[in-house]
């Protein structure tokens, strides 16, 4: 299943980039692996890790495969944009996103942005409407860093408010440029109910994928991304119905169909792989 034109999806998996021994069983698990030379990766093995994708990168497949490089304008930037350049890299992340100007020098690599401070929540909309911008995805935790907070979430465990306005704000960036957007990944490894709650609202709302950190997280969410068979059966139904009442507006199962409903039922079979 594809997350959307251009990214794969929905499940994105994360994998450290010293451990090549294990980006082949990220990449089997998920419907993309991102090998990871920023977070995951400690300092002092940063150019350990760059060797290691770069010697693995002719065994893994690049339509399905995300490299996420570090920040721009750090000490591994330059080190990094080069080995994806030569590798030919085809989706880069680019983390701390910010600026434009990231995007730009990760050319001719498409960019999935991650949007995680409040000045990349911020530059979200300039970000998207980039011609090298792939995606738009965000992080909490990072955010709530920057602005000097504790934690992303309530004790309830659901997203803090400044938080929920920043997945909001990126979702929105990239559906106005018509770019897809990346949900974030969810921290709590055992709670699989809370992921594919997360999920689920996530592809109800218009995320394309969701990234994960953990290979037990990816079937769940691609269940949480696979409509129900009941909402296909109705998007089927109401799809064939417009085409036999061309006035535009018509009743069916009791709901008035007009061009928004049709547009929704268009994006539940477009989840179903349709």
């Amino acid at each position: 299943m594809s997350g959307a034109p251009g990214i794969p999806g929905p499940s994105l998996l994360f994998c450290p980039g010293d451990r090549p021994d294990r980006y082949a069983k990220a990449a089997a698990r998920a419907d993309a692996v991102i090998i990871d030379l920023e977070d995951s990766v400690a300092p002092d093995a940063k150019d350990a890790a760059r060797r290691m994708f770069s010697e693995a990168w002719s065994e893994l497949d690049p339509e399905r495969t995300i490299v996420r490089v570090n920040p721009f304008g750090g000490p591994w930037w330059e080190g990094d944009v080069q080995a994806v350049r030569d590798l030919g890299v085809r989706l880069v992340m680019l983390p701390k996103a910010e600026q434009v100007e990231a995007v730009r020098a990760l050319a001719p690599a498409r960019v999935v942005a991650l949007c995680e401070s409040a000045a990349g929540v911020l530059a979200a909309p300039a970000i998207a409407a980039e011609p090298g911008c792939a995606a738009l995805t965000w992080g909490g935790e990072d955010l709530m860093a920057d602005l000097g907070g504790a934690s992303s979430r309530r004790s309830t465990g659901g997203l803090h408010d400044v938080v929920a306005h920043a997945r909001s704000s990126v979702l929105l960036a990239a559906a106005a440029h018509g770019k897809p957007a990346v949900d974030t990944v969810y921290l709590d490894i055992s709670d699989t109910d809370g992921l594919a709650a997360e999920a689920r609202e996530a592809a109800e709302t218009g995320f394309a994928a969701k990234m994960c950190i953990h290979p037990g997280h990816a079937d769940p969410i691609r269940e949480a991304f696979r409509p129900p068979e009941e909402e296909v059966r109705w998007a089927r139904g109401v799809l064939k119905a417009a085409g036999e009442n061309p006035s535009g507006v018509f009743r069916y199962e009791g709901r008035m169909i007009d061009a928004p409903l049709l547009g929704q039922a268009r994006a539940i079979l477009r989840r179903a792989g349709e």
